[in-house]
């Protein structure tokens, strides 16, 4: 099979290939086309490729092309993981976050809203371009924010497009690892998650989600960890949240819920920080990729991999700060998981073996308060035919007025993409929990728009 993966010079690409290197299915892929606009990116990635690939024979043939139509055509699936304006441009949004009092995280908020409008013509001209000239591939994505990048593309290629993000998955087995540590459950649940055999209730929107029941060989167990605190401070989000606030929701949020209940205190600490995340991974980003042109393959990939260390050690910095200051536990730095669900993704609709996996898909009854095209994040089935919903416990009321108003958000910020429409651009940002009121809203969009010429399309 052909892969193709849109945003190819990006730093992720390793882990996508180590993962595809240790695929020994019949049916494995075997040509990975990757395709960036800068081609120095793309060199510094096939550097490292080569060196994970060695002199194995089996290793899926890497191709470079900077010409879209080119990197699709005859692909089985395409893999979409773009930045229009890149780490640049997420740490402009934060900048202008700060300048106007808001918080500037790059998927939630205005960071969220103002990534989108950048990303949407290019997200959907992909899919156009996939429409016209791999008819029968799959797009899987992983560009954020992937809710409404996703739903902008069903427009276009319909079931054929399918969301993934990792934090879903990852919070279930760190719950359930919880459990495993306080004899709850047996060793080795966690890795049970996906086979079918640990049904998980979650449900909610990319980024704005809560897991609501854990279900191993027939008994829900959540219950046995919100009753106990020492179980729930265990692991990342027990300690994120705090148990007592776990407790009184009765179910666990996404980690990044924690920017909408600890609102004030992560506002708080982006402004003491000396650099916001995005300026970080920017300023560290840059200095990978100037290091990897010079370097041999071994040399760009050891370069890499103590990059990849760094970047996972500071992840989301401010949130475990403003929660009193946290470090993350040793297993949550060996990064990957958007890999992993993508391969069980291919496994399941390439070879037909079922999984169970946490996706971006299409509504239909499953959140029955949302429209039935809305894209939502909930538990699918997934096999040769494509990805299923299951049924998911309603959300509780403080939930749902949240979903509400951010799927709105959602679905006018698409609108203000295709209609190239500014006042429908204020209304998403102004109606956004994050962003209090119409004034801030503006100020935020006209920085923006004297910031990105991307967005020009807006009038």
């Amino acid at each position: 099979m052909r892969l193709a993966l849109l945003g190819g010079g990006g730093f992720r690409v390793p882990l996508v290939y180590r993962t595809l290197l240790a695929d020994t299915s019949d049916a494995r892929i075997s040509e990975v086309r990757l395709h960036d606009t800068d081609p120095q990116r793309l060199g510094a990635m096939a550097k490292i490729l080569a060196d994970l690939a060695g002199d194995r024979p089996d290793a899926p043939a890497v191709v470079l092309t900077e010409d879209l139509a080119e990197a699709v055509r005859g692909a089985d699936f395409v893999f979409s993981a773009i930045r229009v304006g890149g780490t640049a441009g997420r740490a402009a949004d934060e900048q202008i976050a700060r300048e106007v009092g808001i918080i500037g995280q790059e998927t939630t908020g205005f960071g969220g809203i103002s990534y989108a409008l950048r990303g949407l013509p290019v997200a959907l001209q992909i899919a156009r371009t996939i429409a016209e000239t791999a008819p029968e591939a799959w797009l899987i994505n992983f560009t954020n924010p992937a809710g409404i990048i996703t739903e902008a593309s069903r427009t276009v290629l319909g079931d054929r497009v399918l969301g993934i993000c990792d934090s879903p998955i990852g919070l279930a087995r760190r719950a359930i690892t919880a459990l495993e540590h306080g004899g709850v459950v047996s060793p080795g649940t966690a890795a049970r998650v996906g086979t079918g055999e640990v049904r998980l209730d979650y449900a909610g929107l990319n980024h704005l989600g809560w897991l609501q029941g854990i279900e191993v060989d027939g008994t829900d167990v959540l219950p046995r960890l919100l009753e106990q605190p020492a179980l729930l401070e265990d692991f990342e989000e027990g300690r994120l949240f705090g148990a007592e606030w776990l407790q009184t929701l009765g179910c666990i949020p996404n980690e990044y819920l924690h920017y909408y209940y600890y609102a004030r205190e992560l506002l708080h600490a982006d402004a003491a920080a000396e650099h916001t995340r995005g300026v970080y991974l920017a300023q560290q980003q840059a200095a990978f990729y100037r290091e990897a042109r010079d370097a041999s393959p071994r040399e760009a990939h050891e370069l890499w991999e103590r990059t990849r260390r760094d970047r996972e050690e500071t992840y989301m910095a401010t949130s475990r700060e403003a929660a009193g200051g946290m470090d993350r536990d040793e297993e949550d730095l060996e990064s990957g998981g958007y890999d992993r669900v993508a391969l069980a993704i291919m496994h399941a609709i390439g070879q037909g073996e079922r999984a169970q996996l946490i996706l971006n898909v299409r509504n239909g009854s499953t959140i029955g308060f949302l429209p039935e095209d809305a894209v939502v994040e909930v538990p699918c089935e997934v096999d040769a035919e494509g990805a299923r919903p299951l049924p998911v416990s309603p959300l509780p009321d403080h939930a749902r007025g949240l979903v509400s108003t951010v799927k709105h958000v959602e679905r006018t910020v698409i609108r203000a993409a295709l209609e190239g429409s500014r006042e429908l651009a204020v209304e998403a940002l102004a109606l956004h929990p994050l962003i209090d009121g119409v004034g801030v809203a503006r100020q935020a969009l006209d920085r923006a728009a004297h910031t990105f010429p991307e967005l020009s399309y807006l009038r």
